[in-house]
């Protein structure tokens, strides 16, 4: 079983909640829009990262990490990008992979919007933790948490960080 922490869009800022939750996780998966190394550093010392670069993300961020990342998480294909869209809209450059790719998690950032919705048609769980930073036009600070045990789901939680 694995412990996953989901969040995007901390454009550079990180507080000690964000790192509370990052402690008490197997993995934290970063949907983009990092902002600096600070961010990574501190998340990166106490769980492993695994992240993709948004579109605010420097080159050097850019050198580390993709703008997609594809891997298997306890038996589920997890496809993480930073602009994705969601089920009825998805990205065009992105409808296709998903088709071809068939991933059992997708997860995005950008919108600063948190959806949690099961792509029936796509038969995808899309995720986008909305943002945990506090630069934006979101009022809430968000992230998601869930458990991951032999291909299944447990556990998913919306976790409010209160008010930008």
């Amino acid at each position: 079983m694995k412990k996953i922490l989901v969040l995007s869009d901390t454009h550079g800022y990180i507080d000690d909640r964000i790192l509370h939750y990052a402690k008490n996780s197997d993995e934290v998966w970063h949907a983009g829009d990092i902002g600096n190394f600070s961010v990574i550093n501190q998340l990166s010392s106490i769980s492993k990262i695994k992240a993709v670069y948004g579109n605010i993300d420097d080159q050097n961020i850019r050198g580390i990490y993709p703008e997609k990342n594809i891997f298997i998480c306890e038996g589920l294909k997890v496809y993480i990008t930073h602009i994705g869209g969601y089920p009825g809209s998805y990205n065009k450059k992105i409808k296709n992979e998903l088709i071809d790719l068939n991933p059992d998690i997708f997860i995005c950032g950008h919108s600063h919007i948190l959806k949690i919705i099961n792509d029936k048609k796509n038969n995808i769980l899309h995720l986008n933790p909305g943002a945990a930073g506090n630069i934006g036009f979101h009022s809430l600070r968000t992230m998601i948490r869930f458990e991951i045990s032999k291909t299944k789901i447990n556990n998913l939680e919306v976790i409010q960080l209160g008010k930008r």
